[in-house]
C-alpha cells in the first residue's frame, strides 16, 4: 500500500486559474473534470488530488506521471474517485485506488491510498 497527500493555498490555485484561466485548466484537468469544478476550494483540492496521487506513486508529476494519467469523478453520493490510465496502472501495478479531498480555512488537502 502506498500513500500520498498533498496540501495547497486555495488563494494560490485561485491567482494561477484568474491569470491563465482554461491554459491552467487544461494543464492538470480533462473536460469532464474541469465541469465539476464549482469554486476555488474545489479547483485546489483536485490539484492536491493529483499532486498526492502522484506523490503515492513515489514519482510527483514527472515524465512517469503526468497530470492527465488520472482522472477525478464524484460517486452517485459525491464522494471523490481517482482513476489511473490503463499505461500508468501496469506501469505502478496499480490495483486499487482511494481519494478525500478536504478544504478549510484557505487550504485544500488530499489523500491517496494506492493498492
Amino acid at each position: 500500500m502506498r500513500v500520498g497527500c498533498d496540501l495547497v493555498s486555495i488563494e494560490r490555485v485561485e491567482k494561477i486559474y484568474n491569470k491563465h484561466a482554461h491554459a491552467f485548466l487544461n494543464k492538470f484537468l480533462n473536460l469532464d473534470e474541469q465541469k465539476l469544478i464549482k469554486n476555488p476550494a474545489t479547483l485546489a483540492g483536485f490539484w492536491a488530488a493529483k499532486e498526492a496521487a502522484s506523490k503515492a506513486l513515489g514519482v510527483g508529476i514527472s515524465k512517469h506521471c503526468g497530470f492527465l494519467d488520472m482522472t477525478i469523478s464524484k460517486s452517485k453520493k459525491n464522494a471523490p474517485k481517482i482513476k489511473f490510465c490503463k499505461k500508468t496502472k501496469r506501469k505502478f501495478h496499480i490495483k486499487k485506488a482511494s481519494l478525500s479531498i478536504s478544504h478549510d480555512k484557505g487550504v485544500a488537502m488530499a489523500v491517496v491510498i494506492i493498492k
